[in-house]
């Protein structure tokens, strides 16, 4: 009974310190020795201690990283589940996203708009010394051409990290590709042609709709839970009129959503019992923030309807542009379209990959990417709460690097952009991902960034032009 007593003494004594901000959103707390230590208990005390804080959802524990502190105030409000209109529509915003982009590389800029993790996040040394070693390993240092499937040691490595999530795919499955942007439109050419109607999320990454336009497809937005993902009724109403569907399943960009696996599956029977390809962007589910990594839709194709698309361009090397498809029964015609337009992936981008994915040390570095993010996260949510208006919407991300904002209706985000450039802040407005008129009180802000006090200011100084502007 004393033991008991003692650990939720401990329990609610750190629980106090998270609640007054003592401890804040993200930092790590001290280890169980340390506890055991300044409390002068046993080892198993503290853990029990851990265990209630984390059972009460006031502290989270990563995998051999230690303990996080994950309060969630009880006044934070969830955005609502999106309602475009089920039509079709193709009023594109090139405008705002091209002058979103154009300072992509000024560095004065605090760029929350950028959808990639920063530079000091990713292993660079690391590929540098993997980039030498592939110019020296590969015939002609890497300027031949290769076969178009891509490199057979890169989509082996790759198969086999689909391990993850029991996947059972072979190096024979998988075709290279320059990025995940152009599998999805390989994945498009693969399956519709000019004037077939596409479905998609609500809102969506804006790169598809730009990509959906420029082939001539017509899209259908469908409605959006920012927890839960795309409404698998509102895909079935839909049916009849589309040709495939696009999801990114996990922690969707720019929304957030992660669906759950009983619509996983629902979704691939209801579009395989009407052979319609389901398109899966699985950019983000390596970045995880709970036990394990949700499995992508492809986990459940029996039928080798669903094209399976993925990168390392959030997690690992942006600029390398390497990505791959599992396309399924279309594989003939993806390598097709690829010699079309491509004829081969760069070698050496993909060598440089594949020999970082040696030893488990892709793993590794996804491990402390992901504990970074986690712990970024917490911080976005704590300073949106303390500096942002009381009406402000947002959801605790579950993985990825993107946060969806909802404010207040009379907030328009566009304007709030050339507002905070002003001030060197630069944020994604919702309207860039929808091709109808909605979100225009919403945005997009990435935490792919090191947590700092100057980045702490940013959003504080952001919070204050927002309120400015109501």
């Amino acid at each position: 009974m004393k033991g008991e007593i003692l650990y939720q003494k401990i329990a609610k004594t750190i629980a106090w310190q998270i609640k007054t901000g003592i401890w804040k959103p993200g930092d790590k707390l001290p280890s169980l020795r340390t506890i055991s230590r300044e409390y002068g208990t046993s080892l198993n005390t503290a853990i029990q201690a851990y265990y209630e804080l984390e059972k009460e959802g006031f502290i989270l524990a990563s995998p051999k990283s230690g303990y996080f502190v994950n309060y969630k105030p009880l006044h934070l409000s969830a955005p609502t589940t999106t309602q475009p209109k089920i039509k079709y529509a193709a009023e594109e915003n090139n405008d705002l996203i091209s002058e979103v982009y154009r300072t992509i590389e000024d560095l004065s800029i605090t760029r929350l708009s950028l959808g990639v993790p920063e530079d000091i996040l990713l292993p660079i040394a690391k590929l540098n010394k993997e980039l030498v070693r592939a110019m020296r390993s590969l015939p002609g240092s890497g300027t031949r051409y290769e076969d178009t499937q891509g490199s057979p040691k890169l989509r082996k490595y790759i198969a086999r990290f689909t391990y993850n999530w029991n996947g059972l795919l072979s190096e024979d499955d998988i075709v290279t590709t320059s990025g995940a942007s152009h599998a999805v439109s390989l994945a498009l050419s693969a399956t519709t042609q000019k004037g077939d109607t596409i479905a998609v999320e609500s809102p969506v990454y804006f790169g598809l709709l730009q990509l959906a336009n420029s082939m001539g497809l017509r899209v259908i937005e469908l409605p959006t839970n920012p927890v839960t993902g795309v409404e698998p009724d509102a895909l079935k109403k839909v049916l009849p009129q589309i040709k495939a569907c696009i999801l990114i399943s996990n922690f969707s960009n720019p929304i957030g959503s992660c669906m759950p696996e009983e619509h996983k599956k629902a979704v691939v029977k209801m579009l395989a019992d009407h052979h319609i390809p389901l398109i899966e962007d699985d950019l983000y589910g390596d970045v995880f923030f709970g036990n394990s990594r949700p499995r992508p839709c492809k986990a459940f194709d029996e039928e080798g309807l669903v094209l399976w698309c993925c990168s390392v361009s959030k997690t690992l090397a942006p600029g390398y542009r390497v990505g791959w498809i599992a396309p399924g029964k279309f594989k003939k015609e993806v390598l097709r379209q690829k010699n079309i337009t491509l004829i081969s992936t760069p070698p050496l981008n993909q060598e440089t990959i594949a020999n970082f994915m040696e030893n488990d040390r892709y793993e590794n570095h996804l491990r402390k990417l992901r504990q970074e993010l986690h712990a970024n996260s917490l911080h976005f949510v704590q300073s949106i709460i303390d500096y942002f208006p009381e009406e402000t919407r947002i959801i605790h991300p579950q993985g990825g690097f993107m946060m969806w904002v909802e404010l207040d209706k009379k907030v328009d985000t566009t304007e709030l952009y050339y507002q905070a450039m002003q001030q060197k802040i630069s944020i994604a407005p919702g309207r860039m991902f929808t091709l109808q008129d909605q979100f225009n009180n919403c945005m997009r802000l990435s935490y792919g960034h090191q947590w700092t006090p100057t980045l702490e200011e940013r959003l504080k100084t952001l919070g204050e032009i927002i309120k400015k502007s109501m």
